[in-house]
């Protein structure tokens, strides 16, 4: 029993084929939207790539641009057949190409599902990349004279000040590391000598952050210098008191700025999934609908559509069927081969008589 079997006349079966050429357009528009996005996200990541760790992450929108090239071309390849159709000599020249056509449609949607679910599942992967990138980044930030790596304090400053976030994970990650550059440190300072000595790596530590880190919004001017040393600021208590200073770490920020990006994306992505999938049953049954004229000279007799032609489980059969069908015809073609082979390889045996 055919799967989803709906019966056509004349009248109905124009109206498919209108219909699914205007829902073809209107996908070549969802396509053009899935291609924008995924340059917009591509853009987004480029414009911090110096804190990202490795180019993984524009799997994602390379993925969703190629995905609006291929609805583009696929959608405007199937509303010209949807246009022909209406026409059954115009339309004789599409038959051969139609199975094909919907087979790799099927392939498509599947990976548009696929790209879908990447949208969702890239967190993982975008928070490593993230967590490195900028670890490195503030390592580099004091190299403003090094060639390659001047750029790194502006990159950074303008990332904490554009996400309000400080540091890696919080503003305590600069106390790690030494931010400051030695072209502006006094050696002949015992405050700076003892500092240095005071680290088995011979760096320059301080309880302090860039002024990137300073929130604007706080009464109190900032404390970017000796944040834990109570001692040295009025009626301060580094433990109790709200620090002036961004609290959310710069990774949590960007990986908050991106994930909910993805997710909007791939919800978008799903959206237009459902979309062509309707297309594609569309198709599948003006094709059959077509296909079962039991009369091709009399456009006017009724006719019948499908989207299986047996009933799912009798196609899974017949599919598994013909997967065992190829795979014994190249067992066959293999042994074939194979003594062949063997044959070649013997050497007639030649009795000689003395």
């Amino acid at each position: 029993m055919a799967l989803l079997k709906v019966k056509f006349n004349q009248k109905k079966r124009v109206k498919l084929a209108q219909g699914l050429w205007l829902m073809n357009w209107f996908s070549v528009f969802a396509g053009i939207l899935v291609f924008s996005m995924g340059l917009f996200l591509k853009i987004e990541l480029r414009k911090r790539s110096e804190v990202m760790d490795n180019s993984e992450s524009h799997f994602v929108p390379n993925s969703l641009i190629l995905m609006g090239i291929l609805s583009c071309a696929f959608n405007g390849f199937a509303g010209k057949i949807c246009y022909d159709s209406l026409d059954p000599a115009k339309f004789a020249k599409w038959k051969p190409l139609l199975k094909p056509y919907l087979a790799l449609c099927f392939f498509f949607n599947i990976l548009i599902f696929f790209v879908a679910l990447i949208c969702f599942l890239m967190r993982g992967s975008l928070e490593s990349t993230l967590a490195q990138g900028l670890k490195n980044g503030m390592k580099f930030y004091r190299d403003t004279d090094t060639p390659g790596r001047c750029f790194m304090k502006k990159t950074i400053d303008m990332l904490q000040i554009e996400f309000k976030c400080c540091g890696n994970n919080g503003f305590k990650d600069w106390f790690e590391i030494q931010w400051i550059s030695n072209r502006y440190l006094d050696f002949s300072s015992k405050e700076v000598k003892d500092r240095i000595k005071s680290n088995v790596d011979g760096r320059y530590l301080v309880d302090g952050v860039p002024f990137s880190c300073c929130n604007p919004s706080s009464p109190r001017p900032c404390i970017q210098y000796q944040v834990t040393n109570n001692s040295a600021h009025y009626s301060y208590d580094y433990q109790t008191e709200e620090l002036n200073l961004w609290r959310r770490g710069c990774r949590e920020a960007l990986l908050h700025y991106y994930s909910s990006m993805m997710s909007s994306m791939g919800a978008v992505v799903l959206l237009v999934w459902l979309f062509e999938m309707s297309v594609m049953v569309g198709l599948r049954l003006l094709h059959t609908s077509l296909e079962s004229i039991a009369n091709p000279e009399d456009p006017e007799c009724e006719s019948e559509g499908w989207i299986l032609e047996n009933s799912l489980k009798d196609t899974f059969k017949s599919a598994l069927e013909s997967l065992k069908k190829i795979g014994k015809f190249n067992q066959v073609e293999a042994d074939a081969e194979g003594a062949e082979g063997e044959e070649g390889g013997k050497t007639p045996a030649i009795a000689t008589v003395s």
